[in-house]
């Protein structure tokens, strides 16, 4: 399967329509400040469901990055009141897999209560809530700590995988959906920041363990991407849109790999569009910076914004180099 990279378009948190059904209930945990979170993926045809925590009364909201990675748009329901947001994305950070949400027009909010994560311990109790099966009601399911400390690799549907760090991990079943709901204590305060296993983004191996963010190191991402401090995991503010469909890293011709990322197809009237990239060319620079793999340009590209410039350079079929300055549009996140 190709990507679309506005940097990089990938399946979010749950293809719309799965359902899957374990025990849980709607009782035995305080819901104030949990949040559903819908998104468009109109890049891909499809749209995504997920769970987001209220931090502030004006509408900052947690939640995990691949909740709305790739999102056209977003939007946020209180379930005890049904009323309805549409959010923007002020920042996220990939590798931890966090993002930071703004709700246009809220005040007033309910928020969660926060406690710490520092002093978490094996055997603790804990419950996860969420929009579990996406289904817009939010449920709970209980059980303990396992460890502390677990770093697990994830994977997506096109191929692509990360590490996610220092994870507590739970035998509380999570499911699709309750990715970026709270983990809470016995107190009802949020330790945790839960990370489902979902469509476009599973554990490797697979199984039924629950992990969560450590709320400690969640917030003070969300605090860092609030502030305006971008660095080399925090992306602030618009995604950059190059418009490009990919093929896996690297591509074969004439029989021999070469480094680069080939086009496996271009966004009607995008950046790369108007510059005359076609399928079949492979992108092999990105002002100056040599691109071995979609990881690579992704990298590059979550360095600049909407409206920046850039200089690619790239390769067509019939081996002639050409290089064009464009002027980056504004796409989903990554």
């Amino acid at each position: 399967m190709s990507r679309i990279l506005p940097l990089v378009l990938v399946a979010a948190a749950l293809a719309a329509g799965a359902r899957v059904a374990t025990a849980r209930t709607t009782r035995g945990a305080a819901t104030d400040g949990i949040v559903v979170v819908d998104t468009n993926l109109a890049y891909e045809n499809g749209a995504a469901a997920g769970t987001g925590m209220v931090l502030t009364p004006g509408g900052e909201v947690l939640t995990n990055n691949h909740v709305i990675r790739g999102a056209t748009t977003i939007r946020v329901i209180v379930p005890s009141t049904h009323h309805t947001y549409s959010a923007r994305v002020v920042g996220y950070d990939l590798d931890a897999d966090v993002a930071i949400l703004q709700l246009k027009g809220a005040s007033g909010l309910a928020t969660v209560s926060t406690g710490s994560s520092g002093g978490l311990k094996r055997g603790q109790d804990v419950t996860a809530v969420g929009n579990a099966g996406g289904t817009g009601t939010l449920t709970s399911t209980t059980g303990s700590v396992v460890a502390l400390g677990r770093n697990i690799t994830v994977s997506d549907d096109q191929g692509g995988a990360e590490q996610l760090q220092g994870l507590v991990e739970t035998d509380a079943p999570l499911q699709p959906g309750d990715s970026g709901g709270p983990l809470l204590d016995g107190s009802g305060r949020v330790i945790g920041m839960d990370t489902a296993a979902s469509a476009g983004f599973t554990f490797q191996p697979g199984g039924s363990e629950g992990f969560a963010i450590p709320i400690d190191r969640a917030l003070a991402i969300a605090k860092q991407i609030v502030a305006g401090r971008s660095s080399a995991q925090v992306h602030v503010g618009g995604t950059a849109f190059l418009g490009v469909q990919l093929q896996p890293s690297g591509y074969y011709r004439s029989g021999q790999y070469s480094a680069g990322q080939m086009v496996d197809g271009v966004v009607p009237g995008s950046p790369v569009a108007n510059a005359g990239i076609v399928a079949g060319d492979v992108i092999t620079k990105v002002d100056g910076h040599s691109v071995d793999s979609s990881a690579a340009l992704i990298s590059l590209l979550l360095q600049r914004h909407p409206g920046d410039r850039v200089t690619l350079a790239w390769v067509d079929e019939l081996a002639g180099v050409h290089t064009g300055t464009i002027t980056l549009a504004s796409g989903p996140p990554q």
